[in-house]
């Protein structure tokens, strides 16, 4: 199995000017797609500019492309006027007064959700890893689960929401928890079970296609992955390349293990969702719970320990020297605690600002 691998980022449209959100009319989408192919995409709302790989053969192509596509979006945005940027939210723009691309998918989704869709402004990464078939999938997820909260501590970029520190790391999924079918998803006992489960939904007009199951890990509904969605957008190329090749070992891992009829311990939401929330409040400064020692552990011991879970994998997958890097976020803090430091510094959002715009770039012009 090679676990290829595919990344979406989602970047910040921001004014030079003001530092605040700002519609880019498209102008960006379509400046950037002459050079990159359709990589590039609008989202619901016209502050946002979603980029993604294509299929990457493994980490290094993924740094490649990830590079490629930040460098080449932000040239394309400076030269219109505008910066992109690398946060999970925005620290003080307001949802009230950003645009919404028309669209018939999300005028349609802002019909149905209102203002749980109008104030959804928020920027996350999503990484597909390559799946030889639905039910190995489907296994999958189900066991990646008890992990997701720590991808997402390390991944917490979003402190700020409308002018204020909010006291979470990241507060991004908090804003989104008012969609319908996010979070942790249930326990599925087969592919079977979990189609029935789409069926059911289509059939009653909830949804219209498995893409409105936005939940924190999904069997993709039209590509061969399992996609994880639970992170925040990371500020550095470095950091977005050290999760992926951390997801990406976790998935080797647990398929390893289930080539060889065992298997890791299955939690059920309920429990997960604990560490998820601690996760979003207290980044990787917190604690979490061990749940076969039913007691609290420091994250950052937990995060090592995951590091040794899956370190009989990550020299056959060829990214050793990016999951390192992972050691570099314990070190330096994630992207929340870097914005967090500057406001500290500056008592000035606008400083945080400037510092993940800059930041955002960091490597990508060398």
């Amino acid at each position: 199995m090679k676990f290829t691998l595919g990344v979406e980022e989602e970047y910040q449209v921001v004014d030079l000017l003001t530092r605040e959100l700002t519609s880019h009319e498209q102008k960006i989408v379509e400046a950037a797609n002459r050079l990159l192919e359709d990589q590039v995409k609008a989202e619901m709302h016209q502050a946002v500019v979603e980029v993604g790989t294509n299929i990457c053969q493994n980490i290094d192509e993924a740094r490649e492309q990830v590079t490629h596509l930040r460098r080449t979006v932000s040239k394309v945005a400076r030269e219109l006027g505008y910066a992109i940027g690398a946060a999970g939210t925005h620290p003080f723009s307001m949802w009230q007064t950003q645009l919404i691309t028309e669209h018939p998918r999300y005028n349609e989704i802002v019909n149905e959700l209102q203002d749980a869709a109008r104030s959804n402004l928020i920027f996350g990464l999503h990484v597909h890893v390559g799946m030889p078939d639905k039910e190995m999938a489907i296994h999958i997820a189900n066991s990646v689960r008890y992990f997701l909260p720590h991808i997402y501590a390390l991944s917490t970029n979003s402190p700020f929401w409308e002018g204020r520190n909010t006291g979470f790391k990241s507060f991004r999924s908090k804003v989104f928890d008012k969609f319908p079918r996010t979070g942790i998803p249930d326990f599925f006992e087969s592919f079977a079970e979990y189609e029935n489960y789409v069926k059911l939904l289509v059939k009653t007009n909830c949804i219209d296609n498995a893409k409105k199951i936005w939940w924190d890990v999904r069997v993709h509904p039209f590509f061969d992955t399992i996609e994880f969605r639970i992170c925040d957008v990371p500020m550095t190329v470095d950091e977005t390349i050290a999760i992926t090749a951390l997801i990406q070992a976790l998935v080797a891992k647990l398929y390893k293990l289930r080539s060889q009829n065992l298997n890791f311990m299955i939690y059920k939401r309920a429990l997960v969702n604990e560490n998820k929330w601690r996760a979003g409040r207290y980044g990787i400064d917190g604690k979490m719970i061990d749940f076969g020692k039913e007691m609290e552990i420091n994250t950052r011991s937990l995060l090592l320990e995951l590091l040794e879970f899956v370190d009989d994998v990550v020299d056959d997958l060829g990214s050793r020297h990016e999951i390192m890097r992972v050691h570099d976020i314990l070190k330096n803090g994630t992207g929340a605690d870097r914005q967090l430091a500057i406001y500290e510094q500056t008592n000035d959002l606008r400083a945080v600002v400037d510092y993940y715009l800059e930041q955002t770039l960091l490597g990508v012009d060398a």
